[in-house]
């Protein structure tokens, strides 16, 4: 009986190291009013709207890193030198219940509002006015650069106006 307990305190550091590891595919959980956008800084409040992206890192394995917006994900792994590799993931919330969607797989419907204005939300069933994956990339790089007042991570800060004063 001595024994076998002796073999499981051996082992128990082992498996508990196994456990802490992170998976090195898929979505890992967003921390609400915790986590910040990768790309503007603002915290994730909205489950429906987020997303992530698991990339390559230095050394091998993958990181995942966390985003309001499909928008800010798309944009933000636009500028990624390995933004082209066959281990990167998009994740992306579903609108209705937040459970995770291959970003790549989703469809995205039209919405009034989303956290940083590309309003799209994504749903793994088709809808009427759903557009796939490329067509919402198109949709996104077109209110970036025409439509949108955001331009890149410092833009998305909003400015409050000076005491004493109204904002309009």
């Amino acid at each position: 009986m001595r024994h076998p307990v002796r073999l499981l305190l051996l082992l128990l550091p082992l498996l508990l190291a196994g456990c802490s590891r992170s998976p090195e595919s898929g979505p890992v959980e967003i921390r609400l009013d915790r986590d910040v956008c990768t790309r503007c800084r603002m915290v994730i409040s909205e489950l429906r709207f987020a997303a992530e992206v698991r990339g390559p890192v230095e050394g091998g394995g993958t990181r995942v890193w966390k985003f309001d917006d499909i928008g800010c994900a798309v944009l933000w792994l636009d500028e990624q030198p390995w933004k082209d590799d066959p281990r990167v993931e998009i994740w992306v919330a579903d609108q209705r219940d937040g459970h995770w969607i291959d970003a790549r797989k989703a469809w995205y419907v039209p919405v009034t509002h989303s956290p940083m204005g590309y309003n799209l939300g994504a749903r793994d069933t088709p809808a009427p006015g759903a557009m796939d994956f490329s067509a919402a990339v198109a949709h996104i790089r077109r209110v970036e650069s025409g439509e949108h007042r955001h331009r890149g991570a410092d833009a998305h800060v909003h400015e409050m106006p000076h005491a004493g004063m109204e904002a309009h």
